[in-house]
């Protein structure tokens, strides 16, 4: 089972840091994905990590404000958000898959297999 967790309520300006968590099975053997769902819009995607860690994605949107990341010793991946902004609000869900993603691919949902249940962040004053 994969979780995300770590969303709330922050004011425009501030951080969070979500985690995504597996119960079942070892995430250092994935590419996971983090996306977002904004009430009313499509599901976007915000930022990959390869397996290795070394291959990291980010949405234009996100670039330079958040920050993806992986701890296998503690079998979960971590996603940075720093100077949050109101149009950042939204569900945020992560996701794994098996394949490598490159940079035309990795925002893609359909890429992969299994979902986890989102976690809400409101950016609001």
């Amino acid at each position: 089972q994969l979780q995300a967790s770590g969303g709330g309520l922050v004011q425009p300006g501030g951080s969070l840091r979500l985690s995504c968590a597996a119960s079942r099975y070892t995430l250092e053997y994935y590419t996971i994905g983090w996306f977002r769902q904004a009430p009313g819009k499509e599901r976007e995607g915000v930022s990959c990590i390869s397996v290795s860690g070394g291959r990291l994605f980010y949405a234009n949107s996100v670039k330079g404000r958040f920050t993806i990341s992986r701890d296998n010793a503690k079998n979960t991946v971590y996603l940075q958000m720093n100077s949050l902004k109101p149009e950042d609000t939204a569900v945020y869900y992560c996701a794994t898959s098996t394949f490598r993603p490159i940079s035309s691919t990795w925002y893609r949902g359909t890429n992969y297999d299994y979902w986890g249940q989102g976690t809400l962040v409101t950016v609001s004053s």
